[in-house]
């Protein structure tokens, strides 16, 4: 199973970005995938998840009702596009999927970065004037 993250780069400060994350691998439907990031110096947190199932979606607080995700699963890649970026989103965002998970995007259940196993390599976010 594999994980293929791109679409990072630099942007101003209330500028745009899409990423992407093309998978392969996969045996069924069942599969949370998602983003998350690092900071320098900060721990892994959640972006937002999708479930591949039913198409249930999660934002963390910090990129409510500015971060869209979407999935495309007829070529198995998951969408992040991300607006009105700030300085605060500099961060590396993985991709991550795990199987199983998928009904639990829709709902009030912890989800974190310990609960997925198959990350993808990583792509790199810089938001600067």
């Amino acid at each position: 199973f594999q994980l293929q993250a791109s679409g990072g780069g630099l942007v101003q400060p209330g500028g745009s970005l899409r990423l992407s994350c093309a998978a392969s691998g996969f045996t069924s439907d069942d599969y949370a995938i998602g983003w998350f990031r690092q900071a320098p110096g900060k721990e892994r947190e959640g972006v937002s998840l999708i479930s591949r199932s039913d198409g249930s979606t999660r934002y963390w607080d910090s990129v409510k009702g500015r971060f869209t995700i979407s999935s495309d699963n007829a070529k198995n890649t998951v969408y992040l596009q991300m607006n009105s970026l700030k300085p605060e989103d500099t961060a590396i965002y993985y991709c991550a999927a795990q199987r199983e998970l998928d009904t639990f995007v829709g709902t009030n259940a912890t989800l974190t970065s310990y609960h997925f196993g198959s990350w993808g390599q990583g792509t790199l976010v810089t938001v600067s004037s």
